[in-house]
């Protein structure tokens, strides 16, 4: 498993190596005695997968408040994406800063984004479908969302935000500016 830093503290690229044969391809995309030795220790509870039709769905940035607060390991079955993780926590030196990645079905990559993070996506070829694994359990009570085209954030989705396709919550969340931020960051000691 090859390990790739953002520039967003514990938000980090993984990228499994592949074995291929006349078959095709295989490789573990999670595994608890790899992610420990990378120093990932995250316990994870439920996976989730997603299919968007069209190119230019958006979902998201969404967050799980504590006690429910999610971490989540986000994977491509088939299609490309852009996901993309904002930190969320309050004090933090990079307080409503983004990092991306291209996910795909072909690139293996994978985005682990820790709970405190915001998380959203964009497709970028039909029938897109995405897996991810989460820390926690799903938690309606828990579930807030912040503005995709936030211009606060300015995150370059590389599509026209007016031409996004969006759920109705995502279309009416608000800008960060306008949500109190449930999560704290804590300083390295």
């Amino acid at each position: 498993m090859e390990l790739e830093k953002t520039t967003l503290d514990g938000v980090v690229i993984l990228t499994p190596r592949a074995f291929a044969d006349d078959r095709g391809l295989f490789w573990e995309s999670w595994n608890l005695r790899q992610f420990k030795a990378l120093g990932i220790s995250t316990t994870f509870v439920q996976d989730n997968q997603s299919v968007s039709h069209l190119p230019g769905t958006v979902r998201g940035l969404h967050y799980q408040a504590p006690p429910h607060a999610q971490a989540k390991l986000v994977r491509v079955l088939a299609g490309e994406i852009l996901d993309v993780a904002v930190d969320f926590r309050k004090g933090s030196p990079t307080f409503g800063h983004w990092a991306g990645a291209v996910l795909s079905a072909e690139n293996r990559c994978q985005l682990l984004i820790p709970a405190g993070f915001l998380h959203g996506f964009v497709t970028r070829a039909p029938d897109t479908a995405v897996a991810y694994k989460c820390s926690d359990f799903y938690a309606r009570e828990a579930e807030g969302s912040v503005r995709f085209d936030d211009p606060d954030l300015g995150i370059d989705w590389g599509i026209d935000p007016k031409t996004a396709v969006l759920s109705d919550k995502d279309a009416a969340a608000p800008l960060l500016r306008e949500t109190e931020t449930p999560f704290a960051w804590e300083a390295p000691e």
